[in-house]
């Protein structure tokens, strides 16, 4: 890797520039470049939706001829096949730029390395890896269906200070406060898709939307996905009636009840049934890569939670702890039946934690 000084000043600016399209480039990753010439940038770019024109193409048209002989900083590896648009190697070869600068490769089988070898046969100096693990934590979900074809899966969970989601009664507005409440729409907002149950739409009917997103127009939904075996869910259900996808994921043998549901807008998706006659989670999650998804939120209740957490597919966890106490007869996070002893117990790793308003929320990883 040939590092300059100024190097790790300019990579940080493109992925600053990537953080712009947090809420929008599914299923593409999130990308920023940046063109330097003589020490001073000349052009900036980020790629904000899938079919529009990528980081580099955006920085190269606002360099313009000053991006000759020129670097460019950008935070994944440029592409080198055609897609929805031309591939950027080409680009950043015909604006003559002599070096670029990327923090990590691509992912993508289709890119992976070749983009770079690529410049590097036109005879554009090329160095990799500087702020690598800033630039992947742009796109865990990208990253990890490149890689195994599934989702990055992150669970939302909001509990009272004695691990409590709701009271005995179901009762469960409001466990946390506002902050807490808005940095969840933002989470939303950041996700391809909402991941739920069929028990939690029974008895919240919730919309499922990310009303932060309602300062910014074009910032797309999420779809909703709703595990529901034998597609229970009302054809008046309320996520039905909101903007973008909303997707039923049941069981072939109950067929004939989706169709109503399809009628009223829902995409209905047959798939295997698991030991205990219910949606195979793991088949779940196979079809959610397979539609490109790249992250997926949970907000489900204790069963659906539990089932997840079992069979190891939630990758993180995102807690929010309110300072309060909701009694032992509440509900709690998980259904884990069968844990007898210490061993049996669910391990995880703590991340980050932080204050939210009068809440804290908890990242946390499995160990």
């Amino acid at each position: 890797m040939n590092i300059i000084p100024e190097d790790a000043q300019f990579m940080a600016q493109a992925i600053r520039l990537a953080e712009r399209g947090f809420n929008t480039t599914s299923p593409n990753p999130r990308v920023g470049c940046v063109i330097v010439r003589d020490g001073k940038v000349v052009g900036e770019g980020w790629h904000e939706r899938a079919g529009q024109p990528h980081a580099e193409v955006l920085a190269l048209q606002a360099a313009g001829e000053l991006a000759r002989g020129g670097t460019a900083y950008v935070s994944l590896e440029p592409c080198c096949h055609q897609g929805k648009t031309p591939p950027c190697t080409q680009a950043l070869i015909h604006a003559g730029v002599s070096r670029v600068v990327a923090a990590m490769t691509d992912p993508n089988p289709l890119v992976a390395g070749k983009g770079l070898k690529m410049l590097q046969e036109a005879g554009i100096e090329t160095s990799l890896g500087l702020m690598e693990t800033e630039a992947k934590a742009l796109n865990p979900g990208f990253v990890k269906r490149m890689a195994t074809g599934r989702p990055w899966l992150f669970s939302k969970l909001a509990m009272s200070l004695d691990g409590r989601t709701a009271m005995a009664s179901g009762e469960s507005r409001w466990i946390t406060g506002p902050e807490a409440r808005h940095d969840v729409h933002r989470l939303r907002a950041r996700s391809c898709a909402i991941l739920t149950g069929i028990g939690t739409i029974l008895a919240d009917d919730p919309f499922l939307t990310a009303r932060y997103s309602a300062h910014d127009p074009n910032v797309r939904q999420p779809a909703r996905i709703v595990v529901d075996s034998r597609f229970r869910l009302p054809p008046t259900a309320k996520l039905l009636s909101q903007p973008g996808r909303t997707l039923l994921l049941g069981l072939e043998a109950e067929a004939a009840k989706a169709q109503a549901l399809r009628e009223a807008g829902a995409e209905i998706h047959f798939l295997p049934a698991g030991l205990d006659g219910r949606v195979d989670l793991n088949a779940a999650i196979e079809l959610l890569g397979q539609l490109q998804f790249n992250e997926v939120m949970v907000e489900a209740g204790a069963t659906l939670n539990g089932e997840l957490l079992r069979d190891g597919l939630v990758d993180e966890y995102v807690v929010y702890l309110a300072p309060s106490i909701l009694g032992d007869e509440g509900r709690g996070l998980f259904h884990l039946p069968g844990l007898e002893c210490m061993a049996d117990r669910f391990e995880l790793i703590i991340k980050d934690v932080r204050s939210v308003g009068n809440d804290i929320r908890i990242a946390l990883k499995r160990a």
